[in-house]
This record gives C-alpha cells, sequence and structure tokens, in this order.
C-alpha cells in the first residue's frame, strides 16, 4: 500500500472515530482520477484561518492534529477551533488537505456546523503561516455513513490542490453520543 493511500486510511479511521463513533472503516474502491488542474501549486506553509463567507465561518488559529496512542485523530478541543491534519498536504500543496470541526461541542455550534449548506461555487479562504491566502471553490458536498466512509476518495492522491472540509452529521445516536454519519466538503484550489 502506497504510503500516501495508508497514511489516508488511518486517517479514515481516525476521522470516522474522532467524531465519537466506534465504527472501523474499510477502503473503499478507488476513486476515479482527478481531472488534470490547471491550479498552481503553493509551497507548504500550515494554515493559520479558515474563512468561509457562505455559511459565515471565521475561525483563527488553526491548530494541528496528528493521531492519539489508540490511532484515533486527535480533534479540536472546543467548539470554534478548526484542525489542520498535519500528515496531510498544507492547504495549497498538491494533495488533498484536510480540515476538521466539530458541528457541535458541549452544546455549543460547532465551526463546522453548517457546512452541508454549502454549495458548488461557494469560496473557502485559508490564510497560511507565510502571508499568501489559498482560495478554494467546492466542488460538492458528501454526507456517508460512518461506516461506509469512502477513504480513497477523501484522501487518496489528486492531480493538484484540493481541500476536504470533514465534520460529523446525519442522525445524533444518542446512546453512542456519537453522530452516525460524515459531511465532506471537496474543494479545489483556484
Amino acid at each position: 500500500m502506497p504510503r500516501a493511500l495508508a497514511v489516508a486510511f488511518v486517517l479514515g479511521l481516525a476521522l470516522t472515530a474522532g467524531c465519537g463513533g466506534p465504527e472501523v472503516t474499510a477502503p473503499a474502491a478507488p476513486a476515479a482520477a482527478a481531472p488534470p488542474t490547471t491550479s498552481t501549486v503553493l509551497a507548504a506553509s500550515r494554515p493559520e484561518r479558515v474563512r468561509i463567507p457562505a455559511i459565515d465561518v471565521d475561525a483563527r488559529g488553526v491548530i494541528d492534529l496528528g493521531l492519539q496512542a489508540d490511532g484515533s485523530m486527535e480533534v479540536p478541543p472546543d467548539a470554534t477551533t478548526v484542525g489542520w491534519y498535519r500528515q496531510s498536504p498544507t492547504p495549497g500543496e498538491r494533495g488533498p488537505a484536510v480540515l476538521a470541526a466539530h458541528v457541535n461541542w458541549n452544546h455549543r455550534k460547532g465551526a463546522f456546523a453548517d457546512i452541508n449548506a454549502l454549495s458548488p461555487g461557494d469560496q473557502v479562504l485559508v490564510d497560511r503561516a507565510d502571508g499568501t491566502s489559498a482560495r478554494f471553490r467546492v466542488e460538492r458536498v458528501e454526507q456517508y455513513p460512518k461506516d461506509r466512509f469512502p477513504t480513497r476518495a477523501v484522501y487518496g492522491d489528486v492531480a493538484g490542490p484540493e481541500l476536504r472540509l470533514i465534520t460529523c452529521g446525519g442522525e445524533l445516536d444518542r446512546a453512542a453520543h456519537s453522530y452516525r454519519d460524515n459531511i465532506v466538503v471537496y474543494a479545489r484550489l483556484i
């Protein structure tokens, strides 16, 4: 298994668990090859701020997320913080940069509470430590049951700089204190 796909598989497991679900996902069938991109590829520079005008998100102080000892991904410590998975590319580099945030947390609306309302063409701006801003255009928003999370489609290799915004969604399983689904926004650098 190539390194990028191995990391993607581990991350796919981690994200489905990161929203509180105990489910384990298996890799999905390989994703179709992404169409070639004409976007400029930016040098590595960690994200510092995420703005999504269509849903009034302005999250400053993006934190780094890694993996916990049990293999699950670290999650932001509160409702308003957005985390960047530090084993993914930085936003603007070639590949799918991964940003995660809560849909809600401790009875508060989370930073990504409304990402399921995004539409193709909406923009996501990521301000970077080097002073540049990477601008992405939403291509689609998908909802997946955690037990059928398409790991390769979300985290697999792509031709150019892309962005994935991930949170929990769907029905809340009150007994498990976990949402049954994940919401994934797919966006491409413009």
